[in-house]
């Protein structure tokens, strides 16, 4: 059956593998947790069981979905190049680095590693809010060359985090602007709340801005701010203390919505 293909992807260390026709239309996926392959379409048994066959650990149980929810089903429709649920902490920069590592040697770190750094800080910790009923997504890509670093979904809400990079540096924040160290203010505020902006209109439905500051040695806050949250990397966790915005149903549905790239081409 070569017209059908496997494709890994992986989500919180566990791996999932779908079965895709050749037009990317996903058929089947091996849950290995659960040790179930579930069928899309039973026509199609013999020849996703012969395609997964290589990937199979022990005995299976095949058959159709547990009850998919509309959430499911809508994620499912996706082709692969379209779902941005597998995109790693930073990965445009991942991309970028690969296509130009730039010189072995130069005197001053690259800052994009710099900036890889900090995005796979944020996203690492919004991860760890899986388990209290959150989804992030990270490095959604925006028409123009911009992207969202990360968006967190959860019972608290819709969260557009921007990530900088700050190891060891004291960070001065005056409102729209942002100091580290001896570096020229940017008014990295104002891009906090743009971002979550054009998440809002993607999304049709509110998404508050956050400026996700990584490993900083201080930071000072000079003015009350407004509307934007600033947290250290290591403070994530407290937007799993947030709660009574989303029902669960809610999450489910706007997570679905957003993976798709398409949702996000006219914003």
């Amino acid at each position: 059956m070569s017209r059908l293909r496997v494709i890994p992807t992986w989500r919180h260390g566990q791996e999932r593998l779908y079965v895709c026709l050749t037009d990317g239309r996903n058929i089947a996926w091996y849950d290995r947790e659960a040790a179930r392959v579930n069928l899309l379409s039973d026509d199609h048994r013999e020849g996703v069981l012969e395609a997964l066959g290589p990937f199979l650990t022990g005995p299976v149980t095949v058959g159709p979905p547990p009850v998919p929810t509309p959430a499911e089903l809508a994620r499912l429709t996706l082709h692969p190049d379209d779902d941005l649920a597998p995109n790693r902490p930073g990965e445009a920069l991942h991309i970028a680095l690969d296509r130009d590592p730039g010189p072995a040697h130069r005197l001053r770190p690259d800052p994009r590693r710099r900036a890889l750094a900090a995005e796979q800080a944020v996203g690492e910790a919004l991860e760890r809010l899986d388990g209290a009923g959150w989804h992030a997504l990270h490095s959604i890509p925006l028409p123009g060359g911009d992207r969202v670093h990360h968006l967190a979904i959860g019972p608290g809400g819709l969260f557009a985090i921007h990530t900088v990079y700050a190891r060891k540096t004291r960070v001065l924040i005056a409102d729209p602007m942002v100091t580290l160290g001896r570096r020229e203010a940017r008014p990295l505020l104002r891009r906090a709340r743009a971002d979550a902006d054009r998440a809002s209109y993607a999304l049709t439905a509110e998404v508050h801005p956050v400026l996700a500051v990584a490993g900083p040695a201080d930071v000072q806050i000079t003015a009350p701010l407004r509307e934007v949250r600033v947290f250290q990397d290591t403070e994530l966790g407290g937007l799993a203390r947030l709660g009574g915005v989303l029902k669960p149903a809610d999450v489910e549905a706007l997570h679905a919505m957003a993976r798709d790239r398409h949702t996000w081409e006219r914003v």
